[in-house]
């Protein structure tokens, strides 16, 4: 059943979908088109049923009759005939549209023209319906984030010229007018600016940057004229990435969308075959056999058979998860991650940048007196400057320019400690206290009471004393740790950072289980000891220094889907705006996802079963067919496209 409602006419309605998207008259007519196969068969089905019941003219009998159904039966039914004869020539002989062109042709067969008419005139209107509901429920994905200009203006010498985006060069000056979206992404060269970021965040509210900060395509300038250098290709750009991974999303299909798809190429076999027995099997033990009667039992049970409303159904209601993710600044990398967050029970979280702000500031520096403090400053900033750590830009700001004539030698990164480098043939420590015991640095110190993070220095083989640096807890992080609760998810916080400093904001944020003084390997071994619990666990951090345990973890969510392209290679779901707020909204998006489809199967296999007993047993018309087939359909195209509309 791949290829379940992908009719011919059906790829046009999405084409003039499209082109409703940018044109409303375009649209009122695009949609008519759409419509009108059915509109005439439905005029000349009417036409029949007048001189039939009403009128009763004499002379619409004979061959007349069955022609004039015929003309109204083609419009809605060639399509569909057609798509089957296609199928059966790829190998997909049991197709949806096969039974409805046997159905239908076999109502023709025995005379019953009115409702072979009828049953195809709405299996169509459903068909449409159905591609309506589906290309939006693409197009609303990709329009969330599909917010690149085509063109965009770069000064020549000074002077403005409009060129298509994909040929602006590295390095190219962007002038951006108020109330233009940025094309590419690059560096503020204006004092500040401010922009309306909800294109990758899903927040309006505005963002002002300043000169020297990045600015990423689809942002929205919003008060003065601005300049930006591009610093990335026009396919690079962070918005490129983030379109590509949505558009991708659809692939990584959930279990129960392919076992819907699975079970319906095995059960749509069955029931043709079912159908030939009840055809004919009752002839061996019916005293009264009636052929034509059993014919139209059969005819009955194929047309409510038909498998439409959960081949269609189940995709719709996780590309509805997918777009309210979208909507609210959360992309899922596949509509498998929004059933594995359903059943989330333990969501472990890192601290620096997922709770708290990672943004530090220098509080306090105690040196020893025997060295010089502006001096070793100096030395850390031009070490620090190594690194992308929240605390090497802390430094930054805190001592200021970088020093370039401090010679740097053999410069090392030791994950989980710190830095370490020569300076003047003399070794330069900074980091943690754990990397002060690595290096057998002896101190005097008693630090487990102090509540803001430690960076020791030590200097030619001697301590030289350290900083405190302070980071201040996400607003919405309490809440978030509330909400987690309630949804009755065990919460973990692992930490590189000293253990006083997670029980702080452990305990503030109300954080039962928090771990500090951890390297990499030990927040693995911690994940995998809540594993063994036989726990399902969503790991929240960076994306990046965390892949292992990203990768341990049965969901990883990465915050800070506009600072990283790492980020959003590395992670299952991106939080693109940082806020851990959005971590709760991600499993509630994934649980109603769920409610929504299991509702779906539930109606269409409640419905479907009861009145395919009906029709078997000779109690059910073609109209109750139709409605088993398309009604059920329709009913569960509108449950679906539900999620899209709620508030989470």
């Amino acid at each position: 059943m791949e290829k379940c409602c992908s009719t011919k006419p059906k790829k046009e309605h999405q084409h003039q979908h499209e082109d409703h998207d940018h044109s409303h008259d375009t649209g009122d007519k695009s949609v008519f088109r759409m419509f009108l196969p059915a509109i005439i068969s439905f005029g000349l089905l009417l036409i029949g049923i007048a001189l039939d019941n009403f009128v009763k003219a004499e002379w619409f009998t004979g061959w007349i009759r069955p022609v004039l159904y015929l003309i109204a039966y083609l419009p809605v039914g060639f399509p569909v005939l057609k798509e089957a004869f296609e199928s059966i020539k790829n190998g997909d002989v049991f197709s949806e549209f096969f039974l409805m062109g046997i159905a239908t042709v076999g109502a023709f067969a025995i005379g019953e023209y009115p409702e072979g008419v009828a049953v195809m005139l709405f299996y169509s209107v459903g068909e449409v319906f159905q591609a309506m509901a589906v290309t939006r429920a693409k197009s609303n994905i990709k329009s969330l984030l599909d917010q690149r200009p085509d063109e965009v203006t770069v000064l020549n010498d000074g002077k403005p010229h409009t060129i298509k985006a994909e040929k602006v060069n590295i390095g190219d000056v962007i002038q951006l007018k108020s109330g233009e979206k940025l094309g590419l992404d690059g560096e503020l060269l204006s004092e500040n600016a401010s922009f309306n970021t909800s294109a990758l965040t899903g927040e309006s509210k505005p963002d002002t940057k300043t000169k020297g900060e990045t600015v990423l395509a689809g942002m929205i300038n919003l008060n003065t004229v601005s300049e930006v250098k591009v610093t990335t290709a026009y396919k690079d750009s962070k918005l490129s990435k983030i379109l590509e991974l949505v558009q991708n999303a659809t692939a990584q299909k959930a279990p129960t969308e392919l076992f819907i798809r699975k079970f319906a190429k095995i059960y749509t076999p069955i029931v043709v075959f079912l159908a030939i027995g009840i055809t004919f099997l009752p002839y061996f033990f019916v005293e009264s056999y009636q052929f034509r009667d059993w014919l139209y039992r059969a005819l009955v049970f194929l047309v409510i058979s038909c498998p439409c409303a959960l081949v269609i159904s189940i995709p719709l209601g996780y590309f509805g998860g997918i777009g309210a993710g979208s909507r609210n600044g959360i992309l899922f990398k596949g509509s498998n991650f929004l059933d594995v967050l359903a059943n989330i029970q333990h969501v472990v979280m890192d601290k620096t940048g997922t709770l708290t702000e990672g943004v530090f500031e220098v509080q306090e520096i105690q040196f020893n007196n025997e060295f010089n403090t502006d001096e070793i400053l100096k030395f850390i900033n031009a070490l620090e400057s190594k690194s992308s750590h929240p605390v090497a830009t802390a430094i930054h700001e805190y001592v200021g320019e970088i020093d370039h004539s401090i010679l740097l030698e053999n410069v090392e990164e030791i994950a989980g400690y710190g830095l370490k480098a020569l300076i003047n043939g003399k070794e330069l420590l900074v980091g943690n206290f754990k990397l002060m015991d690595k290096f057998n640095i002896k101190y005097d110190l008693q630090t487990e009471n102090i509540v803001y993070t430690l960076i020791a220095v030590a200097y030619d083989n001697k301590f030289v004393g350290y900083l405190t640096i302070a980071d201040s807890v996400k607003a919405d992080a309490q809440l978030t740790i509330s909400k987690l609760k309630s949804l009755g998810v065990k919460t973990t916080m692992l930490s590189g950072d000293k253990s006083s400093v997670v029980k702080h904001v452990a305990d503030t944020l109300g954080i039962q289980n928090a771990y500090g003084d951890l390297l990499p390997e030990d927040k693995v071994n911690k994940v995998k000891e809540i594993k063994a619990g036989k726990e399902s666990v969503a790991f929240v951090g960076d994306g990046v220094n965390d892949a292992p345990v990203v990768a341990l973890s049965d969901v990883g969510i990465a915050m800070g889907g506009l600072g990283s392209d790492a980020t959003i290679e590395t992670a299952d779901v991106v939080i693109q705006d940082d806020m851990p707020g959005k971590i709760p909204m991600a499993i509630n998006i994934g649980k109603q996802t769920r409610k929504i489809v299991w509702q779906n199967i539930t109606l269409a296999f409640t419905i479907k079963a009861a009145v395919l007993i009906l029709g078997a047993g000779g109690l059910a018309t073609m109209w109750e067919a139709v409605f088993a087939d398309v009604g059920v359909a329709l009913l569960a195209i509108l449950n679906a496209v539900r999620i899209q509309r709620m508030r989470f």
